[in-house]
Protein backbone atom coordinates (compact mmCIF):
# COMPACT_ATOMS: atom_id res chain seq x y z
CA UNK A 1 0.00 0.00 0.00
CA UNK A 2 2.98 2.51 1.21
CA UNK A 3 4.82 1.65 -2.37
CA UNK A 4 1.80 2.09 -4.53
CA UNK A 5 1.45 5.99 -3.16
CA UNK A 6 4.53 6.75 -5.12
CA UNK A 7 5.53 9.45 -2.80
CA UNK A 8 8.76 10.84 -4.61
CA UNK A 9 8.54 14.55 -3.86
CA UNK A 10 9.01 16.25 -0.69
CA UNK A 11 5.82 16.11 2.18
CA UNK A 12 4.01 19.13 1.51
CA UNK A 13 2.29 21.36 4.63
CA UNK A 14 0.93 24.86 4.48
CA UNK A 15 4.26 27.21 4.53
CA UNK A 16 5.76 25.24 2.23
CA UNK A 17 9.07 23.81 4.57
CA UNK A 18 9.81 21.10 5.74
CA UNK A 19 12.02 20.07 8.91
CA UNK A 20 14.65 17.22 8.58
CA UNK A 21 16.11 16.37 11.88
CA UNK A 22 19.72 14.71 11.98
CA UNK A 23 19.84 13.17 15.90
CA UNK A 24 23.65 12.43 15.02
CA UNK A 25 26.75 12.89 12.53
CA UNK A 26 29.87 10.72 12.94
CA UNK A 27 32.87 12.61 11.58
CA UNK A 28 36.15 11.24 9.97
CA UNK A 29 38.78 13.14 8.33
CA UNK A 30 40.17 11.13 5.48
CA UNK A 31 42.94 13.49 4.39
CA UNK A 32 44.68 16.85 4.20
CA UNK A 33 46.27 18.22 1.25
CA UNK A 34 48.78 20.66 2.16
CA UNK A 35 49.47 21.20 -0.84
CA UNK A 36 46.17 22.42 -2.85
CA UNK A 37 44.72 23.22 0.94
CA UNK A 38 41.73 20.70 0.46
CA UNK A 39 40.31 18.77 3.46
CA UNK A 40 38.48 15.57 2.77
CA UNK A 41 35.89 14.25 5.28
CA UNK A 42 34.04 11.21 5.30
CA UNK A 43 29.87 12.17 7.48
CA UNK A 44 27.67 9.53 8.28
CA UNK A 45 24.37 11.28 9.13
CA UNK A 46 21.45 9.65 10.95
CA UNK A 47 18.39 11.56 9.94
CA UNK A 48 14.74 11.69 10.68
CA UNK A 49 11.48 13.13 8.89
CA UNK A 50 8.17 13.12 8.66
CA UNK A 51 5.78 12.31 6.29
CA UNK A 52 1.94 12.52 6.92
CA UNK A 53 1.09 10.18 3.86
CA UNK A 54 3.04 7.74 4.65
CA UNK A 55 1.17 6.73 8.30
CA UNK A 56 -1.22 4.06 8.61
CA UNK A 57 -4.42 2.76 10.83
CA UNK A 58 -2.45 0.06 13.15
CA UNK A 59 -6.11 -1.33 13.57
CA UNK A 60 -6.33 -1.79 10.03
CA UNK A 61 -2.42 -2.78 9.35
CA UNK A 62 -1.08 -4.17 12.85
CA UNK A 63 2.68 -3.05 12.44
CA UNK A 64 4.14 -0.44 14.54
CA UNK A 65 7.21 0.22 11.98
CA UNK A 66 7.80 -1.92 8.53
CA UNK A 67 10.99 -1.64 6.05
CA UNK A 68 10.79 0.26 2.92
CA UNK A 69 12.95 0.78 -0.29
CA UNK A 70 14.80 4.03 -0.10
CA UNK A 71 14.29 4.41 -3.74
CA UNK A 72 10.14 4.44 -3.31
CA UNK A 73 9.88 7.24 -1.18
CA UNK A 74 11.32 10.78 -1.13
CA UNK A 75 14.29 11.06 0.92
CA UNK A 76 16.28 14.44 1.79
CA UNK A 77 19.52 15.67 0.49
CA UNK A 78 22.46 16.71 2.46
CA UNK A 79 24.81 18.66 0.58
CA UNK A 80 28.31 20.48 1.89
CA UNK A 81 28.15 24.29 1.02
CA UNK A 82 31.76 24.61 0.80
CA UNK A 83 32.58 21.50 -0.61
CA UNK A 84 34.28 21.21 -3.93
CA UNK A 85 33.34 17.63 -4.57
CA UNK A 86 30.63 15.97 -2.39
CA UNK A 87 29.04 13.03 -2.69
CA UNK A 88 25.84 11.68 -1.22
CA UNK A 89 24.83 8.04 -0.62
CA UNK A 90 22.62 5.82 1.08
CA UNK A 91 24.17 3.48 3.80
CA UNK A 92 21.14 1.00 2.77
CA UNK A 93 18.91 0.36 0.28
CA UNK A 94 16.07 -0.26 2.67
CA UNK A 95 14.55 2.61 5.51
CA UNK A 96 12.61 2.60 8.18
CA UNK A 97 8.92 3.63 8.70
CA UNK A 98 6.97 4.63 11.29
CA UNK A 99 2.83 3.89 11.62
CA UNK A 100 3.05 7.83 12.69
CA UNK A 101 4.32 8.58 9.49
CA UNK A 102 8.12 9.06 10.62
CA UNK A 103 10.85 7.62 8.34
CA UNK A 104 14.69 6.86 9.87
CA UNK A 105 17.54 6.30 7.54
CA UNK A 106 21.57 6.97 7.57
CA UNK A 107 23.54 8.51 4.11
CA UNK A 108 27.30 8.61 4.33
CA UNK A 109 28.48 12.28 2.51
CA UNK A 110 32.33 11.99 1.27
CA UNK A 111 33.20 15.45 0.96
CA UNK A 112 36.46 17.48 -0.34
CA UNK A 113 36.73 21.06 1.08
CA UNK A 114 38.47 24.13 -0.11
CA UNK A 115 39.68 24.66 3.28
CA UNK A 116 42.37 27.74 3.91
CA UNK A 117 44.41 25.99 6.42
CA UNK A 118 46.76 28.04 8.18
CA UNK A 119 50.33 26.80 7.70
CA UNK A 120 52.55 29.85 9.02
CA UNK A 121 53.62 27.65 11.80
CA UNK A 122 54.17 24.52 9.89
CA UNK A 123 55.46 22.21 11.25
CA UNK A 124 53.94 23.07 13.90
CA UNK A 125 51.02 23.70 12.67
CA UNK A 126 47.32 23.81 14.18
CA UNK A 127 44.29 25.26 12.50
CA UNK A 128 39.70 24.70 12.01
CA UNK A 129 37.99 24.36 9.35
CA UNK A 130 34.48 24.82 8.73
CA UNK A 131 32.51 22.24 6.90
CA UNK A 132 29.09 24.24 6.41
CA UNK A 133 25.61 21.41 5.79
CA UNK A 134 22.40 22.42 4.02
CA UNK A 135 19.72 20.71 2.29
CA UNK A 136 17.44 22.59 -0.42
CA UNK A 137 15.26 25.02 -0.40
CA UNK A 138 14.15 28.11 -2.76
CA UNK A 139 12.69 31.11 -1.97
CA UNK A 140 11.28 30.45 1.36
CA UNK A 141 10.48 26.66 0.70
CA UNK A 142 12.04 23.75 1.08
CA UNK A 143 13.31 22.10 3.66
CA UNK A 144 15.33 23.23 7.02
CA UNK A 145 17.90 21.56 8.97
CA UNK A 146 17.96 20.98 13.00
CA UNK A 147 21.06 19.31 14.16
CA UNK A 148 21.86 17.41 17.48
CA UNK A 149 25.09 16.23 17.77
CA UNK A 150 28.58 15.51 16.02
CA UNK A 151 30.62 12.46 17.12
CA UNK A 152 34.15 12.47 16.03
CA UNK A 153 35.92 9.22 14.75
CA UNK A 154 39.60 7.82 14.00
CA UNK A 155 41.48 11.18 15.11
CA UNK A 156 44.46 10.43 13.28
CA UNK A 157 45.00 9.87 10.09
CA UNK A 158 48.47 10.41 8.33
CA UNK A 159 50.29 13.37 9.58
CA UNK A 160 47.29 15.38 10.91
CA UNK A 161 45.13 14.45 13.91
CA UNK A 162 41.58 15.47 14.58
CA UNK A 163 41.71 16.82 18.12
CA UNK A 164 37.86 18.33 18.00
CA UNK A 165 34.58 18.76 16.67
CA UNK A 166 31.98 20.92 17.69
CA UNK A 167 28.50 21.48 15.88
CA UNK A 168 27.42 25.30 16.02
CA UNK A 169 25.74 27.20 13.76
CA UNK A 170 25.70 31.00 12.03
CA UNK A 171 22.40 33.38 11.87
CA UNK A 172 19.55 31.15 11.74
CA UNK A 173 20.36 28.88 9.29
CA UNK A 174 23.45 28.60 8.62
CA UNK A 175 25.05 25.32 10.52
CA UNK A 176 28.66 23.86 10.26
CA UNK A 177 31.04 21.48 11.71
CA UNK A 178 34.51 23.23 13.19
CA UNK A 179 36.83 20.81 12.43
CA UNK A 180 39.86 21.44 14.83
CA UNK A 181 43.20 19.94 13.16
CA UNK A 182 46.85 20.13 14.32
CA UNK A 183 49.83 18.36 12.66
CA UNK A 184 51.97 15.62 13.81
CA UNK A 185 55.39 17.45 14.04
CA UNK A 186 57.70 14.69 14.35
CA UNK A 187 57.92 13.26 10.92
CA UNK A 188 57.77 16.58 9.27
CA UNK A 189 60.56 18.57 11.40
CA UNK A 190 62.72 15.25 11.10
CA UNK A 191 62.47 15.32 7.51
CA UNK A 192 62.62 19.38 7.06
CA UNK A 193 63.66 21.71 9.54
CA UNK A 194 65.98 19.08 11.38
CA UNK A 195 68.43 18.63 8.42
CA UNK A 196 68.75 22.52 7.77
CA UNK A 197 69.67 22.97 11.03
CA UNK A 198 72.14 19.91 11.02
CA UNK A 199 73.89 21.65 7.73
CA UNK A 200 74.16 25.26 8.99
CA UNK A 201 75.99 23.65 12.29
CA UNK A 202 78.40 21.59 10.37
CA UNK A 203 79.34 25.13 8.29
CA UNK A 204 79.53 26.73 11.64
CA UNK A 205 81.66 23.58 12.95
CA UNK A 206 83.94 24.05 9.88
CA UNK A 207 85.33 27.22 11.42
CA UNK A 208 87.53 24.43 12.89
CA UNK A 209 89.56 23.68 9.76
CA UNK A 210 92.83 25.99 9.03
CA UNK A 211 91.92 28.61 6.55
CA UNK A 212 94.28 27.96 4.60
CA UNK A 213 95.02 24.59 2.48
CA UNK A 214 91.49 24.53 0.27
CA UNK A 215 90.36 22.21 3.09
CA UNK A 216 87.60 24.28 4.25
CA UNK A 217 86.54 26.15 0.92
CA UNK A 218 85.54 22.56 -0.65
CA UNK A 219 83.71 21.44 2.71
CA UNK A 220 81.85 24.86 2.35
CA UNK A 221 81.10 24.10 -1.36
CA UNK A 222 79.98 20.70 -0.75
CA UNK A 223 77.67 21.93 2.04
CA UNK A 224 75.95 24.72 -0.67
CA UNK A 225 75.58 22.22 -3.00
CA UNK A 226 74.22 19.60 -0.95
CA UNK A 227 71.90 21.75 0.84
CA UNK A 228 70.48 23.27 -2.94
CA UNK A 229 69.98 19.29 -3.92
CA UNK A 230 68.09 19.24 0.19
CA UNK A 231 65.71 21.94 -1.52
CA UNK A 232 65.20 20.23 -4.71
CA UNK A 233 64.29 17.25 -3.46
CA UNK A 234 61.96 18.28 -0.86
CA UNK A 235 59.75 21.36 -2.82
CA UNK A 236 56.66 19.03 -3.81
CA UNK A 237 57.07 17.99 -0.02
CA UNK A 238 56.59 21.78 0.89
CA UNK A 239 53.00 23.45 1.70
CA UNK A 240 51.66 25.45 -0.69
CA UNK A 241 51.37 28.97 -0.79
CA UNK A 242 47.80 30.90 0.76
CA UNK A 243 46.75 33.55 2.91
CA UNK A 244 49.45 32.55 5.44
CA UNK A 245 52.13 31.40 3.66
CA UNK A 246 54.68 28.86 5.77
CA UNK A 247 57.22 30.56 6.84
CA UNK A 248 59.51 27.83 6.64
CA UNK A 249 60.05 28.83 3.04
CA UNK A 250 61.65 31.76 4.35
CA UNK A 251 63.88 29.82 6.74
CA UNK A 252 64.75 27.63 3.64
CA UNK A 253 65.98 30.89 2.19
CA UNK A 254 67.78 32.60 5.17
CA UNK A 255 70.08 29.00 5.40
CA UNK A 256 70.80 29.07 1.92
CA UNK A 257 71.76 32.91 1.95
CA UNK A 258 73.85 32.07 5.31
CA UNK A 259 76.09 29.18 3.79
CA UNK A 260 76.76 31.13 0.68
CA UNK A 261 78.10 34.55 2.59
CA UNK A 262 79.67 31.80 4.54
CA UNK A 263 81.85 30.38 1.75
CA UNK A 264 82.85 33.54 0.06
CA UNK A 265 83.55 35.04 3.35
CA UNK A 266 85.84 31.96 4.01
CA UNK A 267 86.91 32.59 -0.06
CA UNK A 268 87.76 36.25 0.35
CA UNK A 269 90.10 35.13 3.57
CA UNK A 270 91.91 32.58 1.95
CA UNK A 271 92.72 34.71 -0.79
CA UNK A 272 93.98 37.37 1.76
CA UNK A 273 95.67 34.66 3.92
CA UNK A 274 98.22 34.16 1.12
CA UNK A 275 98.43 37.62 -0.85
CA UNK A 276 97.52 40.03 1.82
CA UNK A 277 95.15 41.86 -0.74
CA UNK A 278 91.39 40.94 -1.81
CA UNK A 279 91.91 42.42 -5.40
CA UNK A 280 92.65 39.91 -7.95
CA UNK A 281 95.83 41.05 -9.83
CA UNK A 282 95.49 40.48 -14.01
CA UNK A 283 99.15 41.58 -14.31
CA UNK A 284 101.47 39.22 -13.67
CA UNK A 285 105.40 38.95 -14.18
CA UNK A 286 105.93 36.65 -16.89
CA UNK A 287 108.65 34.74 -18.03
CA UNK A 288 112.15 36.65 -18.90
CA UNK A 289 112.82 35.75 -22.94
CA UNK A 290 115.56 33.33 -23.45
CA UNK A 291 117.17 35.99 -26.02
CA UNK A 292 117.53 38.53 -22.31
CA UNK A 293 118.47 35.37 -20.65
CA UNK A 294 121.53 34.91 -23.13
CA UNK A 295 122.49 38.81 -23.38
CA UNK A 296 122.46 38.43 -19.87
CA UNK A 297 124.78 35.47 -18.92
CA UNK A 298 127.18 37.05 -22.13
CA UNK A 299 127.49 40.54 -20.15
CA UNK A 300 128.29 38.62 -16.79
CA UNK A 301 130.83 36.57 -18.62
CA UNK A 302 132.51 39.64 -20.25
CA UNK A 303 132.23 41.55 -17.10
CA UNK A 304 133.99 38.48 -15.45
CA UNK A 305 136.30 37.99 -17.57
CA UNK A 306 136.83 41.99 -17.37
CA UNK A 307 137.15 42.00 -13.77
CA UNK A 308 139.72 40.31 -12.20
CA UNK A 309 138.99 39.23 -8.40
CA UNK A 310 140.67 38.12 -5.66
CA UNK A 311 139.59 34.91 -3.84
CA UNK A 312 139.04 36.74 -0.69
CA UNK A 313 136.58 39.90 -2.33
CA UNK A 314 134.76 36.80 -4.30
CA UNK A 315 134.16 35.45 -1.07
CA UNK A 316 132.86 38.01 -0.12
CA UNK A 317 131.18 39.04 -2.22
CA UNK A 318 128.87 35.05 -2.10
CA UNK A 319 128.80 36.14 1.26
CA UNK A 320 126.59 39.25 0.91
CA UNK A 321 124.18 37.38 -1.85
CA UNK A 322 123.56 34.89 0.93
CA UNK A 323 123.02 36.90 3.66
CA UNK A 324 120.41 39.11 1.43
CA UNK A 325 118.63 36.08 -0.17
CA UNK A 326 118.32 35.01 3.42
CA UNK A 327 117.03 38.64 4.87
CA UNK A 328 114.47 39.10 1.90
CA UNK A 329 113.36 35.69 2.46
CA UNK A 330 112.90 36.33 6.18
CA UNK A 331 110.84 39.68 4.93
CA UNK A 332 108.98 38.04 3.11
CA UNK A 333 108.06 34.94 5.51
CA UNK A 334 107.15 37.98 7.95
CA UNK A 335 104.78 39.52 5.77
CA UNK A 336 103.05 36.49 5.35
CA UNK A 337 102.88 35.65 8.53
CA UNK A 338 101.21 38.95 9.51
CA UNK A 339 98.78 38.59 6.12
CA UNK A 340 97.95 35.07 8.39
CA UNK A 341 97.41 36.67 11.13
CA UNK A 342 95.46 39.31 9.99
CA UNK A 343 93.40 37.19 8.15
CA UNK A 344 92.89 34.61 11.06
CA UNK A 345 91.58 37.90 13.72
CA UNK A 346 89.42 38.69 10.73
CA UNK A 347 88.51 34.74 10.61
CA UNK A 348 87.29 34.73 14.45
CA UNK A 349 85.62 37.65 14.21
CA UNK A 350 83.42 36.39 11.42
CA UNK A 351 83.03 33.43 13.13
CA UNK A 352 81.52 34.98 16.68
CA UNK A 353 79.14 37.09 14.59
CA UNK A 354 78.20 33.90 12.28
CA UNK A 355 77.91 32.30 15.90
CA UNK A 356 76.23 34.76 17.75
CA UNK A 357 73.67 35.95 14.52
CA UNK A 358 72.79 32.37 13.58
CA UNK A 359 71.78 31.46 17.39
CA UNK A 360 69.98 34.55 17.80
CA UNK A 361 67.78 33.60 14.54
CA UNK A 362 67.51 29.90 14.90
CA UNK A 363 65.94 31.11 18.47
CA UNK A 364 63.37 33.86 16.55
CA UNK A 365 62.45 31.33 14.25
CA UNK A 366 61.71 28.74 16.61
CA UNK A 367 59.66 31.26 18.71
CA UNK A 368 57.94 32.60 15.72
CA UNK A 369 56.82 28.87 14.47
CA UNK A 370 55.56 27.81 17.54
CA UNK A 371 53.83 30.92 18.81
CA UNK A 372 53.22 33.31 16.30
CA UNK A 373 49.18 33.53 15.10
CA UNK A 374 47.96 34.32 11.75
CA UNK A 375 44.37 34.63 11.07
CA UNK A 376 42.10 33.33 8.31
CA UNK A 377 38.35 34.25 7.65
CA UNK A 378 37.23 30.34 6.94
CA UNK A 379 33.80 31.93 6.18
CA UNK A 380 33.58 33.76 2.68
CA UNK A 381 31.74 30.72 1.15
CA UNK A 382 28.62 32.56 2.61
CA UNK A 383 27.42 36.16 1.73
Amino acid sequence: MLIKKELLSQPQYEDCTHEIEVPFIEYQTLAVDTKNLRLFSRLQASIEWKDPELAWDTSVYPYDNVILPVNKVWTPELHVTNGIRTTMKHSSRDLLVFSDGRLMHDVIINAEVNCEINLFNYPFAADACPIALHTWSNYGCGTMLSLDVVYLVNKTNGDWQTTEVNLLTQGLDHHYIMVKLSIKYLNPFITLLLPSILIVLADVVSFALPLGGGERNSFKVTLVLSFTMFLIILNNELPGDGECSPIIRTHFCVCLVLLVLSMLVSLVLTRLAKDGSIIFSCCTKGPVPKKEEENEDEEAKADISVVQLSASEEHGRMLRKVVDFLEDFDAKLLKSEQYEQFASRLDKIFFWLYFIGGTIYFSAMTYVMVNYECEINHFTFWY
